[in-house]
């Protein structure tokens, strides 16, 4: 399997990052570690293994990215504005960044799917719902999608624009990202055994709002024996992968 990686310095964050390239043709896929990864995050579980069979046959090409969460999403105890900032900075290098660097290397000119595990799936999330001009498609898996659980309530415009329960339902009937959002394959997954608590919660809630919103969406529950660990988003992301890649 090819295996780049990728050291970059972002304008918009003021430092250095990486990024990890697995495969050399097919349909992007943008993955966002686990809560304050980096981009080995998805490598130290085998998860590149994992799909080896749609990497090495060109299916797809995998860009796995670093994160910012230690300053932002984790910094419980830090300046609720300041961490609002850093992820608003983080979101922006992502999108003004990281795609024009993914359309760089990826010979298809596919737009990315997105995707992560736990805050990964958040991240994804969020920016799927801000551009989804940008992405094919999203698959997030046992995401929590409301900003307000790790801001403890605290709100300002940045951690609105980064809580998809917060900015979706304020959303206008008549918005042209909902016809966007129509012609994209959604997919929240999240199991409901153990650990999974609000993430449980938060997806149940994005099932809703999406439907009250006329969002199409493919929102799956799985069962009471499914944890909030990388064993079982391994056999998620094999299972819902084929249907992303469906033209």
């Amino acid at each position: 399997m090819k295996r780049e990686f990728i050291a970059q310095y972002s304008q918009c964050l003021q430092r250095g990052m990486h990024l990890l390239v697995y495969g050399h043709d097919g349909v992007p896929v943008l993955a966002f570690p686990c809560q304050d990864g980096m981009c080995n995050n998805w490598e130290s579980f085998d998860m590149p293994n994992t799909l080896s069979d749609s990497i090495e046959s060109g299916r797809i090409q995998l860009f796995c990215v670093d994160t910012v969460d230690t300053e932002s999403w984790s910094d419980t105890y830090g300046d609720p504005a300041h961490r609002a900032w850093v992820q608003e900075q983080y979101y922006h290098y992502i999108v003004d960044e990281v795609v024009p660097l993914i359309h760089s290397m990826n010979p298809t000119h596919y737009l990315p799917l997105v995707t992560g595990f736990s805050l990964g799936a958040t991240h994804a999330a969020i920016v799927f719902f801000r551009r989804p001009d940008l992405f094919a498609g999203l698959l997030g898996q046992s995401g929590c999608y409301s900003a307000q659980f790790f801001w403890n309530g605290w709100c300002n415009d940045l951690v609105y624009n980064n809580s998809p329960l917060d900015f979706l339902p304020n959303m206008p009937a008549d918005h042209p990202y909902i016809e966007l959002y129509n012609q994209r394959k959604i997919i929240l997954c999240v199991g409901q055994g153990r650990w999974e608590g609000e993430c449980l919660n938060t997806t149940r809630a994005m099932r809703e709002v999406l439907a009250a919103k006329g969002i199409h969406a493919w929102v799956d529950l799985w069962g009471y024996d499914v944890d909030h660990d990388w064993p079982w988003w391994k056999k998620q992301i094999r299972y819902f992968l084929p249907y992303l890649l469906d033209n």
